[in-house]
Order: C-alpha cells, then structure tokens, then sequence
C-alpha cells in the first residue's frame, strides 16, 4: 500500500494547460498499460516532458491517479444528479440514484476497465478522491430521505443518520469499485430487488 500524498495541487507555476497535458496523456497510458504498470517516466516520455517537470505540477504518480479518479467520480456525481432532478417524489428519486449510479459504475467497469482499476485501488486505499465520492453520495442520500420525511414518505421514528448509513451499506455492492466486480452475476436482478427492500422499509 503506498504512502504517497494524495496532494494534487501543481508544486510549481500554475499553467491549467500542461496540467491538463499530464491528466490526459496518464489518462491514455493507464488506459492502455494499468495504473500499477505505467511509471512516472513512461508518462515523461509519452509527452516529452522531464519527470522533473511533472513534478512540479504533482507530488507523485498517486496525485495524477487522484486527479483522474477525481473527474471521472464527478462525471458520476453529476449524472447520478441530473437523474435524481428528473424525480418527482422521494421515493422515484432514490429509485432513479440508486439505479443511475449502478448503471454508471458498470458502464466504467466494462469501457474503461483500467481507469476502473484505478478507482478500485482509490476505494481500497481510501484516496482522497474515494472519500469525497463517498460523501458527496451521503450527502445527496440524506437530501432525498430527508425530503421523504419531510413530505411523509418515509418514516420519522429512526434517526437520519442511522437510516442513511444503513442504506448506504446496502447500496456498496452496487455502486462502489471496490464491490462490484465481486457482484457482476447478481445485477439487475439484485439492484432492484435491494431498492425495493429499502423503500419498503422506509414506509411510514
């Protein structure tokens, strides 16, 4: 397990053009050779910078996988919202998260498998980039079973903070990258049947 910062802001002149360089060109060769084989001189090579130059701009070869991790995540995030908006009531928009961010993360797994990879070892090494992802998730999680109870949907007598994480546990093995290749087999099948199960459970 490395120990390396998870700092990604640029050591040196902040010049958003090249750091966007680096992004891209670690983000072609993870694709094509995996995170854990690509070095930080493949990337020097790849777009003609010294390793001394991408090191003003990232800490360590983990900061670049932070950086690539943290905009793929976000892509989520904002799907997963943009779904959640289409809802009407609570309780479709917990069906319509619950369901977009399956679908998403499956979509990464099978079209993008090694940036995939790199997500899963952020999930199991607890990045920055896992742990914001996590609770932004959270987040939206408590918004819509709050707005649930506010409109009386859901049950009030549980405390939000216990219902929320007991959901959230059951949403990991379809949603998180750290579970979900171990779950394959099981969806859709699963997925709806966990939704269900949940919703039933919150009714008053």
């Amino acid at each position: 397990m490395t120990n390396a910062p998870t700092d990604t802001a640029p050591r040196g002149p902040a010049e958003h053009t090249v750091r966007d360089q680096i992004i891209a060109a670690a983000h072609e060769c993870f694709a094509r050779y995996g995170y854990g084989k690509t070095t930080v001189s493949d990337l020097a090579k790849e777009i003609g910078f010294s390793k001394a130059y991408i090191y003003r701009f990232f800490e360590s070869k983990q900061a670049i996988g932070e950086a690539i991790c943290t905009d793929r995540l976000d892509q989520l995030v904002s799907e997963a919202r943009a779904a959640i908006d289409e809802g009407g009531s609570a309780t479709e928009k917990f069906r319509r998260m619950f369901k977009s961010l399956t679908a998403l993360s499956l979509q990464l797994f099978f079209h993008d498998r090694k940036i995939y990879e790199i997500a899963a070892l952020s999930a199991a090494e607890q990045w920055n980039s896992a742990k914001t992802y996590k609770a932004t998730l959270k987040a939206m999680l408590i918004e819509i079973v709050r707005e649930g109870r506010e409109s009386g949907e859901f049950e009030r007598k549980t405390p939000l903070d216990e219902t929320c994480r007991a959901i959230f546990y059951a949403m990991m093995p379809f949603i998180d990258p750290l579970h979900l290749e171990r779950n394959l087999d099981l969806l859709p099948d699963a997925q709806v049947e966990v939704c269900g199960l949940i919703l039933r459970s919150l009714a008053p």
